[in-house]
């Protein structure tokens, strides 16, 4: 069986792979958008084109356990691993598998550093933002909220400093 769904394998580690290059490209624009301060329109489009990218990893997944489910495995990497092991038994040249597979895997851990890091930064610019709002309005939110103790919670700047 495994001689039938090798080629559709094959085909689909090299799909994943291209579609894991471009994420690993596109969280690299991302994180030097972020550095560059550039405007929220450009990294909203970011968001939007690392969104279909990641459909396209998840049918990627989708159709790579349908193929290892004919040989009754999980996706994994020791499922992936099985699997070339068996193609590699029954005399199928693996080694583009084997290459692409690995790929994907660094690749795939790589992404998973930047994008965290791309999140950290923009939950940063998100909290000055908001911290500019609320200077601006004049007021903390937190000015007005009890802590657990039942007493109110004071911020360093939960006094007007400026009126609008």
């Amino acid at each position: 069986m495994i001689e039938k769904t090798y080629q559709i394998t094959e085909k689909l580690l090299n799909n994943g792979l291209k579609a894991t290059q471009s994420l690993l490209e596109l969280l690299n624009a991302e994180a030097a958008s972020l550095k560059q301060k550039t405007d929220a329109d450009a990294i909203s489009a970011i968001a939007m084109h690392k969104k279909d990218l990641v459909t396209q990893l998840e049918q990627f997944t989708k159709q790579l356990g349908q193929v290892l489910a004919t040989e009754q495995l999980v996706v994994s990497n020791d499922g992936i691993k099985a699997y070339l092991v068996k193609a590699k038994a029954a005399g199928i040249n693996i080694s583009e598998s084997w290459n692409y597979w690995n790929h994907i895997v660094r690749l795939s851990q790589t992404c998973r550093a930047i994008n965290e890091q791309n999140g950290a930064s923009i939950a940063l610019l998100s909290r000055h933002t908001q911290r500019s709002l609320q200077i601006l309005r004049g007021k903390s939110p937190l000015a007005a909220t009890y802590g657990p103790d039942g007493v109110t919670r004071n911020e360093l700047f939960s006094h007007t400093l400026i009126s609008v």
